[in-house]
């Protein structure tokens, strides 16, 4: 019996547990993962630490000045090792959870064995629920998603269509095309170009107008549909070549081709479905969170309205590695709060059954 369990040890999930031991709660980390690294361990090897999103440390742990052509998913493995061990952070690798229930005022997690607590944080992010788009017709080539992509070798000799509006579908066109790779791009709507933002109100702006979702049970937007995509000089050099023009919509695929919403057909050997991810919350579905609208009503950015005693970090603005680590910290103050008021309960019953 514990008194919190995280699921998830990424970014959001071990600030979430150094906050926990520096109060002094019992708790346990259930990591799906077989090591430290969170979705991180899976990304490509060509996404290097300098073409990566800034990654924000964890609390109290600086990340040392790194080699900017390493993979990301080498240095922040490493990086999130190094934590738990450092902060001897109970972890365990290799349990995913599939369930989560309510037995009175308790959870059960069901993992690798079953575990009770008094609180849930849970952290598990979005990697493990690629979101693949469903279109009329039929294409018989290969087809890979975001979390599917290892190299541009992947493509060698062949005619790729790379579908999504984020940041990934930029980065592997510019890959693609670097490495000898014939690509086309296709976006629902006009990509949204942005110039590239200075000063820290911009990522308070961003958190605000995803909080405003949350609160109100929204499912939160993309990360892109919040930010738009940035205007780097790699991707102005991108459009100058043309990579990076949508074709637009794709209006029905065909065994060796697609069409696009204008009608032209253009022949292709291969689909990259950089179409983004959904909350990998499956095994919370017994709890029944989600509101009509299809998002889950938050308090405070972290506490689930229909459940109490269950937080969330990673999820809505604190889906960044900022935000994540932030949020760890928020929820973990919360679960302490909401723990003492339980506790507090508890005496005052226990005083009035004895007086």
């Amino acid at each position: 019996m514990y008194s919190t369990i995280v699921i998830g040890a990424g970014q959001a999930g071990l600030a979430a547990a150094y906050h926990l031991a520096k109060r002094g709660i019992d708790f346990l980390v259930l990591d799906a993962n077989p090591a430290p690294g969170g979705a991180w361990q899976h990304r490509w090897d060509t996404l290097t630490l300098g073409d990566a999103h800034h990654i924000h440390p964890l609390p109290d742990f600086p990340l040392e000045v790194q080699d900017s052509t390493r993979p990301a998913s080498q240095v922040v493995s490493e990086y999130y090792a190094e934590y738990e061990q450092r902060f001897a952070l109970p972890v365990r690798h290799g349990a995913p959870a599939t369930s989560v229930q309510q037995d009175g005022e308790h959870f059960v997690v069901h993992a690798d064995a079953d575990y009770r607590a008094r609180t849930i944080i849970n952290a598990t992010g979005t990697w493990s629920n690629p979101f693949w788009p469903v279109y009329p017709g039929h294409f018989d080539g290969p087809q890979v998603h975001t979390n599917g992509f290892v190299s541009p070798q992947q493509f060698a000799g062949q005619r790729v269509l790379v579908v999504g509006a984020g940041a990934s579908a930029t980065q592997f066109i510019v890959q693609l095309r670097a490495a000898g790779v014939d690509t086309l791009w296709s976006t629902r709507s006009a990509p949204d170009w942005r110039d590239v933002p200075t000063g820290a109100e911009w990522g308070q702006e961003v958190e605000r107008q995803v909080n405003e979702r949350t609160s109100a049970g929204l499912p939160p937007k993309s990360v892109v549909g919040t930010t738009g995509l940035l205007l780097t000089e790699k991707m102005r050099a991108g459009i100058a070549s043309g990579a990076l023009v949508s074709r637009g919509k794709i209006d029905r695929l065909e065994s060796d081709a697609v069409v696009f919403s204008d009608g032209s057909r253009e022949k292709i050997d291969a689909i990259l479905w950089a179409t983004g991810f959904r909350h990998a919350h499956r095994h919370l579905r017994d709890l029944k969170l989600h509101t009509a609208q299809g998002g889950i009503l938050m308090e405070d950015g972290v506490a689930a309205v229909a459940v109490p005693g269950l937080f969330f970090v990673g999820y809505g603005a604190s889906a960044s590695t900022l935000g994540a680590t932030r949020a760890g910290r928020k929820a973990a103050l919360a679960a302490s709060k909401f723990l003492s008021a339980v506790a507090v309960k508890r005496a005052q019953l226990l005083l009035a059954h004895l007086g």
